[in-house]
């Protein structure tokens, strides 16, 4: 027999074996396919949840993406909550009354804490942050988190009240920045008497949180206090309370504020001051990029520095600011950490800060090169944040802050005098905290 005729009996038998070889290979390939690629595929994906108001979606729908991207087992679930701080408390506070909150990350005002704390609806984080870990941030913002010994809430954006000034004016005039109230109305009344401005200086004066906030910072730069969250102790009474009071009266009183500034809230004044025709503002940092716009008349005419105070007394900036917690009632703790982690980490805050201004709640971006570039003035707002003072951190503080309001803006408005204001609202807030 021939070679060729032999290799023509055993050709059939070889393509058999390569097709029976070929489809082994395959049936192989799809059985490590099935065992190794789907289930990879059929992982349940990790949805969190958490309400936001409607503001800060464009801070953070890119956040959130970068976040999905690198962490492709957890999906961040952003629910558009209304524009309004008070409304997205209110329906936070709702959805945990329920006893099952569908969210699972909270995101929170620094006064929202020692409420959702006290009533169990956050989770302690004390045992997943060593100190060290705590070392980089900000040690106000670290404090608003913080409720009886425990803590609740990672910061990631810092807020603190300062004094704006126009600092052309003055330099013309030939003051030096003021550091008592007795300066500020003494400097005020003088570029009015020039003709420099129209007022010389603004405040929130209207009915609302906005003005428990200003007034927290004359109240403990006056050297008083408002409670003491230890000893549930009102000072609202004290001599010191008073003269605060007294000193927003006269900048009325004097014309050196407008007597509309009683309802006046954070805009009001800004836009007030922006004109061109006002001395000094009380606001907080989101109004210095406003003021330097391309389009603003005091463009690269203005300062900042920390708030005057009482002579004796030191300055006092009121700790505003936001930060993440994680609901006590959340089925992915541990997924529901490593979110927290990345929203509050130093590349998340830096991406934040360059794309809208806002603080950080990290000490190291104050002097970062290219924040600093962008925003000259965040060097400086180190020494007004590291002289914050915190609202009272008491469960009740929306029910004191609603006295405090009630009672600041009665005397403000020459309804009471600022002695029977302040005696009532002492007497009511002590009624409120069961130490009457």
């Amino acid at each position: 027999m021939t070679f060729q005729k032999f290799f023509s009996k055993l050709k059939p038998v070889f393509q058999k074996f390569r097709r029976s070889r070929f489809i082994a290979l395959w049936v192989a390939g799809l059985v490590l396919t099935l065992l190794v690629v789907v289930p990879a595929f059929s992982q349940p994906t990790v949805t969190l949840s958490f309400l936001i108001g409607a503001p800060e979606r464009p801070t953070w729908e890119p956040i959130i993406k970068e976040f999905e991207a690198s962490h492709p087992g957890i999906r961040l679930n952003f629910v558009e909550g209304p524009n309004a701080t008070n409304a997205v408390e209110d329906l936070y506070t709702s959805s945990f009354l329920l006893g099952s909150s569908p969210y699972d990350l909270v995101y929170m005002d620094i006064v929202w804490v020692p409420k959702f704390a006290a009533a169990g609806w956050l989770t302690d984080l004390s045992d997943k942050v060593a100190g060290t870990d705590l070392a980089d941030f900000l040690e106000g913002d670290v404090a608003g988190g913080r409720y009886q010994g425990g803590l609740y809430r990672m910061p990631v954006r810092s807020d603190a009240g300062m004094l704006y000034y126009r600092k052309d004016l003055l330099d013309a005039a030939g003051f030096k920045p003021p550091e008592t109230f007795t300066e500020l109305m003494k400097i005020s009344q003088a570029l009015q008497k020039s003709g420099a401005v129209t007022w010389g200086y603004v405040w929130q004066g209207r009915q609302y949180e906005g003005a428990a906030a200003m007034f927290v910072e004359v109240l403990a730069g006056s050297g008083g206090f408002w409670i003491d969250p230890q000893t549930k102790a009102v000072g609202l009474d004290r001599p010191e309370s008073v003269q605060a009071v007294k000193f927003l009266l006269d900048t009325i009183n004097t014309g050196v504020s407008p007597r509309g500034v009683v309802t006046y809230q954070e805009e009001e004044t800004r836009r007030l001051f922006q004109s061109g025709t006002v001395a000094f503002l009380r606001n907080w940092p989101y109004a210095w990029p406003l003021a330097n716009a391309e389009d603003s008349s005091i463009r690269g005419k203005i300062a900042i520095k920390p708030m005057v105070h009482a002579v004796g007394a030191e300055s006092a900036a009121c700790q505003g600011g936001w930060g993440w917690g994680i609901a006590k009632t959340t089925r992915h703790p541990k997924e529901a950490w490593e979110a927290v982690q990345y929203l509050t980490s130093i590349q998340t805050q830096r991406n934040v800060t360059l794309s809208t201004g806002y603080l950080p709640s990290r000490r190291s971006l104050y002097n970062d090169p290219e924040i600093v570039r962008k925003y000259n003035f965040f060097p400086a707002m180190l020494n007004v944040i590291d002289n914050a003072a915190l609202r009272p951190p008491i469960a009740q503080y929306a029910q004191a802050s609603d006295i405090l309001q009630r009672y600041l803006s009665s005397a403000l408005t020459g309804q009471m005098t600022p002695e029977r204001a302040m005696q009532a609202a002492a007497n009511e807030t002590r009624r409120l905290l069961g130490t009457a």
